[in-house]
């Protein structure tokens, strides 16, 4: 029987009650993988395959968890047949659905499925996303605000085809026109964010050098200033599996080229840019979070180059001013509407 770690997550601890579904068996496991409980996991399965879209977790836990297959991946496509699928529900249920198509593939016939998750990110209403795959549908428990679903695959799945999960939409901005193409639980899927057309509306007449696109989600802010400043060196980084696919679809669909990689905040990131540039994210699944945005601000000036300028959009409600002053001493509020703001400021 395991110890209760207090650490974990209310759906971790929720199965840490029901780990004999797990013992013995060949497992994979998606989805909203938030803390260490994985290490507990891989040494009560057979052999496990963790597939995480996050990579903050990825990078936390690669080197940990040493008896396991651990991908930062968009579209798994191992050749191993699994006893039993996993998924921690993210919150939106695009993305529950587009890991269910594409994870059940490599289950073996009769293999269990489980979604586990708060019922605040909607656990009771995912059962309906298993009735393509399973007849019988069940809640085998419920705590700490969370329930775990089950299924046995009993029916005939489709081949996976990431482009039909692509989502492509016309935008323009000025004079510029771009297609964009988004995967589910991308930010913004499949329109344009307001925030981010005001940033687009209001950049430098001229930029030069090298751009960082920081959290640049299905790749419109770094799409754009490559159309309008051919010249320019770009560099797209995101820490979710689904946006880098994304913006590189982006990219080649508008016949652009940018360096789109992963990196949670600056971690993979040494260089000095021109111009940091970001609508930067502040929600972690239901909660306000701003880890991000708060340390890529604090660590921003250590790369940006001597008179170089950081500019972000941000909901008129955050107070990203006072973050901002501590690092900069010329913050400027250069365009404003009834509910977004840009912020831009100078490195002397």
């Amino acid at each position: 029987m395991s110890v209760t770690n207090t650490t974990y997550s209310n759906p971790s601890k929720l199965l840490q009650r029901n780990e004999t579904l797990f013992e013995g068996k060949n497992i994979l496991v998606a989805g909203n993988m938030e803390d260490d409980y994985l290490l507990h996991l891989q040494s009560l399965a057979n052999s496990s395959t963790f597939c995480f879209s996050d990579y903050r977790y990825f990078s936390a836990l690669e080197n940990k968890l040493t008896a396991s297959t651990t991908l930062f991946t968009d579209n798994y496509q191992g050749e191993q047949q699994f006893d039993l699928l996993l998924i921690f529900i993210p919150k939106a249920k695009q993305e529950i659905q587009y890991l269910l198509a594409n994870l059940t593939p490599h289950l073996k016939e009769n293999a269990d499925i489980i979604l586990v998750g708060e019922k605040k990110c909607g656990i009771k209403s995912t059962g309906s996303l298993l009735e393509i795959y399973s007849d019988n549908i069940n809640n085998i428990d419920s705590a700490r605000h969370c329930s775990l679903l089950y299924c046995q695959l009993n029916k005939t799945v489709s081949p996976f085809k990431q482009n039909d999960w692509v989502k492509t939409y016309a935008i323009k901005v000025d004079d510029i026109e771009l297609q964009i193409c988004s995967l589910p639980g991308v930010f913004s899927h499949g329109e344009l964010d307001k925030g981010t057309e005001l940033l687009l509306q209001n950049l430098p007449q001229k930029l030069k050098g090298s751009l960082l696109d920081f959290g640049c989600g299905a790749g419109v802010m770094g799409c754009y200033i490559q159309k309008r400043f051919p010249e320019l060196e770009i560099d797209m980084v995101d820490i979710n599996a689904y946006a880098l696919a994304s913006a590189k679809l982006s990219l080649i669909k508008n016949k652009l080229n940018a360096n789109v990689f992963a990196s949670n905040v600056f971690s993979q990131i040494e260089k000095k840019y021109n111009t940091l540039l970001s609508n930067p994210p502040f929600h972690s699944g239901k909660k306000t979070n701003y880890i991000a945005a708060e340390t890529f601000i604090n660590q921003s000036p250590s790369h940006l180059k001597r008179g170089g300028t950081l500019s972000i959009v941000a909901n008129k409600f955050l107070r990203y001013e006072p973050l901002l002053t501590e690092s900069y001493t010329n913050l400027t509020i250069s365009q404003q509407n009834n509910k977004f703001k840009v912020l831009t400021c100078l490195n002397k």
